[in-house]
C-alpha cells in the first residue's frame, strides 16, 4: 500500500503535524497580546466595546489552545517514534528547552483559567487586566523555548560528539545557540502579526455584511493598527534573519535567492523561474540588493551555491516560498498603512468595500505566510536534520508502519478541525456581539456610528 520509504513517510507525517500545529501555535502566541491590548484600551477609555472584544476573543482563544495542546503532544510523540536516532543524539542536549516549554505552557494555562473566570470580580478592573500579562508572558515564553530547539537544529552547539557518544553537554549553550535571537524575534513578531490579522479579517467580514456596529468598527481599528505595528517588527526581524543566514547558513540564503556564484555586489532575484539549465528567467533583479540585504553593504561578497557541496545543497524551489512569504508581508504592511491613511484623512472612507476586502484577506494570507516561512526554514536546512551532524535519512525510523500512522493522524486532524469549527460556532453564532452588548451594557447597545 505504501511504496515510499520510512524516511519519506516520516517527513510527510512530521510536515503535516508541524504545518497543522503552526496554525494553532501562532494564534496561541498572538491572541493573548490582542486580548490584553483590547481590555487595557477598554479600561482606560471606559469603553465597553473594547472590553467585550477581550471577553469574546478569550472564549475563542480557549478552543484554539485546546487543539494546540493535542497537536503539540503529537509533535512530542512523533519526535520519539519517527526520529529515534536523532533523539538519541540530540535529546539529551535540548532537553532543557523542551522541558521549559512545557513549564511555560502550564504557567500560561493556570493564569488563563484565572483570567477567564474572574471577569467582573474586581472593583478595580485593572487588577483583572494584570492577570492577562502572565498569559502573554507564558505564551511568548513557549514560543521562545520551542523556537530555540529549532534554532539548535540549524546551529547546533553545546556538546561534543565522540564517535556515537554525546559528551560535554552544555544545556544553556545549546538553548542560546546563534540562531535563537533572530528566530525567536521572527517567530514572535509574525505570531503577533498573524493573530491581529486574523481578528482584523473577522471584523472586516462583519462590516462587509453591513453590520456596521461600533463594536466591529472598533475591532477593525485596534486590529489593523496592531497589524501595522507588528508588520514593521516582522520586516525588521526578516532583515536580521537574512543577515544571520548570510553569516551562519549561506547555503540556505543562496538557494532561497538563486545565487549560484559567489560574487561582490550580488543582485537580489525576485520572482522568476528556472529553466532546465538552472538559469533564471523572467525575474526582477535588484542590482546589488542581495549584498545589501545580507551585509548592509551594496558591494559585499555573498557566498553562492558554487561554494556548497552538491550533496549539501538545499532544494532550489524554496525560492518560491521565500518570495511568497515576503510578498505577503509587504502586502500586509501596505494594506494596513492604507487603512491608517484613510482613517486619518477625514474625507476618505476607511470602510470602503475594496479596502475592507483587502483587510479581510490579511488573516488567511498571513497564516499562509507563516506556513511558507516554515517550509523555507525547514527545507532550507536539508539534507540535515541536525546541521553538520546528522542527515534526515540517518535520523529517521526504519519502522514499516509509518504509513498507517500517517493515515491515523490525518483522521485525527480532520476530527480536530471539525470539532474546533463546531465549538467556535456554538460559542459565537447563537450569541452575537450586539446581543451580548445589550445584555451586559444596555446603555450603549443601540449606539451606531454617527448617533
Amino acid at each position: 500500500m505504501f511504496d515510499l520509504d520510512s524516511a519519506t513517510l516520516s517527513r510527510m507525517l512530521t510536515a503535516l503535524t508541524l504545518g497543522y500545529h503552526a496554525i494553532f501555535a501562532t494564534l496561541g502566541v498572538g491572541i493573548p497580546v490582542m486580548i490584553s491590548i483590547a481590555e487595557f484600551i477598554g479600561i482606560k477609555k471606559k469603553d465597553p466595546h473594547y472590553t467585550l472584544l477581550a471577553r469574546r476573543w478569550t472564549r475563542g482563544f480557549t478552543i484554539t489552545v485546546a487543539v494546540g495542546v493535542v497537536t503539540g503532544t503529537a509533535i512530542g510523540l512523533q519526535l520519539s517514534l519517527l526520529w529515534p536516532s536523532f533523539m538519541q543524539l540530540a535529546g539529551k542536549v535540548i532537553a532543557l528547552p523542551l522541558f521549559m516549554e512545557t513549564f511555560a505552557f502550564f504557567f500560561e494555562a493556570i493564569f488563563l483559567g484565572i483570567y477567564l473566570y474572574t471577569w467582573d470580580r474586581f472593583k478595580n478592573p485593572m487588577y483583572h487586566w494584570l492577570l492577562s500579562i502572565p498569559v502573554v508572558i507564558g505564551s511568548t515564553l513557549s514560543a521562545f523555548f520551542i523556537t530555540s530547539v529549532n534554532g539548535f537544529l540549524n546551529t547546533p552547539q553545546g556538546f561534543e560528539l565522540e564517535g556515537d557518544t554525546v559528551t560535554s553537554i552544555q544545556p544553556l549553550a545549546a538553548m542560546f545557540n546563534p540562531a535563537t535571537p533572530t528566530k525567536v524575534f521572527h517567530v514572535v513578531s509574525t505570531s503577533y502579526l498573524t493573530a491581529a490579522a486574523v481578528l482584523a479579517t473577522i471584523a472586516a467580514i462583519y462590516l462587509l455584511k453591513k453590520k456596521n456596529t461600533l463594536y466591529h468598527m472598533k475591532a477593525l481599528k485596534v486590529t489593523v493598527v496592531s497589524v501595522f505595528i507588528f508588520a514593521i517588527a516582522t520586516a525588521i526581524a526578516g532583515d536580521l534573519s537574512a543577515k544571520f543566514l548570510a553569516k551562519e547558513q549561506p547555503e540556505k540564503l543562496a538557494a532561497g535567492e538563486w545565487h549560484f556564484e559567489t560574487e561582490e555586489g550580488a543582485d537580489l532575484v525576485v520572482f522568476g523561474t528556472l529553466n532546465e539549465n538552472q538559469e533564471v528567467e523572467n525575474a526582477i533583479r535588484i542590482p546589488n540588493g542581495l549584498s545589501f540585504l545580507a551585509y548592509g553593504d551594496f558591494n559585499a561578497e555573498v557566498t553562492g551555491l558554487d561554494q556548497i557541496p552538491d550533496d549539501e545543497e538545499p532544494p532550489l524551489w524554496i525560492h518560491y516560498m521565500f518570495d511568497l512569504m515576503v510578498t505577503i508581508g509587504f502586502f500586509t504592511l501596505g494594506v494596513s498603512l492604507m487603512y491608517l491613511v484613510f482613517w486619518k484623512v477625514k474625507k476618505w472612507n476607511e470602510y470602503h468595500p475594496l479596502l475592507l476586502w483587502g483587510i479581510a484577506s490579511l488573516g488567511p494570507l498571513s497564516m499562509a505566510a507563516v506556513e511558507f516561512g516554515w517550509v523555507f526554514a525547514e527545507l532550507g536546512r536539508q539534507p540535515w536534520i541536525l546541521r553538520g551532524f546528522m542527515t534526515v535519512s540517518e535520523g529517521a525510523t526504519t519502522s514499516p508502519y509509518v504509513g498507517w500512522m500517517l493515515i491515523l493522524f490525518i483522521g485525527l486532524y480532520i476530527v480536530l478541525s471539525i470539532g474546533c469549527v463546531i465549538a467556535l460556532r456554538k460559542i459565537f453564532k447563537g450569541n452575537p456581539a450586539e446581543h451580548e452588548l445589550e445584555h451586559r451594557y444596555p446603555e450603549v447597545a443601540a449606539t451606531k456610528e454617527g448617533n
